[in-house]
């Protein structure tokens, strides 16, 4: 079975993460994935929408397989950053309208995933966040910190990163940060249905431009990290954190 299904029902071109028994983390071959069912959104004129999802009802996507970062140094997170930028730049390209239909965690490289989609929909017990100040001890590409404080700001960027927050659904939503949150008196698919329908029905140049717009000023001026990420990425801390990760014990942070 696929870790990475797509599939086209009409209009709608539809990619699910299914992966529930790793709450459907990603590895670099999912990310790949990804990247060519943007190409086939693109491609095929009959598709108007595109919708990503999570199988198994308690995951959209919970970051990055840890198996991933084995062995990575301060070069080799530099690559990393830059082989999942890619994967999110096509997603933010792709001309249709996205939407990200949360439910359980969505962390890591998820949340940035659901953060460069155009509409967030969400039940009221996802979980958002990117805890990496007490997990693994990396941190992320200035990309990922410009969708972060543009859909959040500064102070709730920084609040959810270094304190390591977890946002439940009505909290992110109370943020701004999803536009429709569902509650336990509907199903998640019902609200997905009607938001979907309402995109069909739009003019599709309109939305094109809008998303283009929002894209070009969200990355215009966009300073370079890759200093940070390669302090980070070399640190004994990062290694530490990866040792310790799934252990149930927590790295002892030295700064170095």
């Amino acid at each position: 079975m696929s870790f990475l299904q797509v599939e086209q029902s009409g209009q709608v071109l539809t990619v699910t993460v299914n992966r529930p028994a790793a709450r459907n983390a990603m590895s670099f071959g999912m990310y790949e994935g990804l990247y060519n069912a943007c190409e086939r959104a693109d491609a095929d004129p009959d598709i108007r929408v595109m919708v990503l999802r999570g199988a198994g009802g308690k995951a959209f996507i919970s970051g990055t397989d840890i198996a991933q970062f084995a062995g990575l140094d301060g070069a080799d997170g530099v690559a990393y950053e830059q082989r999942i930028g890619r994967v999110i730049r096509r997603l933010e390209d792709v001309t249709v309208p996205t939407v990200a239909a949360v439910e359980g965690y969505c962390f890591g490289g998820g949340l940035a995933i659901a953060a460069v989609c155009d509409l967030r929909i969400a039940t009221e017990s996802a979980k958002f966040g990117i805890p990496t100040a007490r997990t693994l001890g990396n941190c992320l590409s200035m990309d990922t910190y410009a969708l972060l404080v543009g859909h959040l700001g500064p102070a709730r960027t920084l609040d959810l990163l270094l304190r390591a927050r977890v946002y439940t659904g009505a909290e992110a939503h109370a943020a701004g940060f999803v536009a429709e949150l569902v509650g336990a008196d509907r199903a998640l698919d019902d609200v997905l249905a009607e938001t979907v329908d309402t995109l069909l029905g739009h003019a599709p140049l309109t939305m094109w431009a809008t998303k283009v717009a929002v894209a070009r000023l969200r990355r215009a001026n966009l300073p370079d990290g890759d200093d940070l990420v390669t302090r980070v990425y070399g640190s004994a801390d990062f290694a530490a954190g990866v040792r310790a990760f799934g252990t149930g014990q927590r790295a002892d942070w030295t700064g170095k």
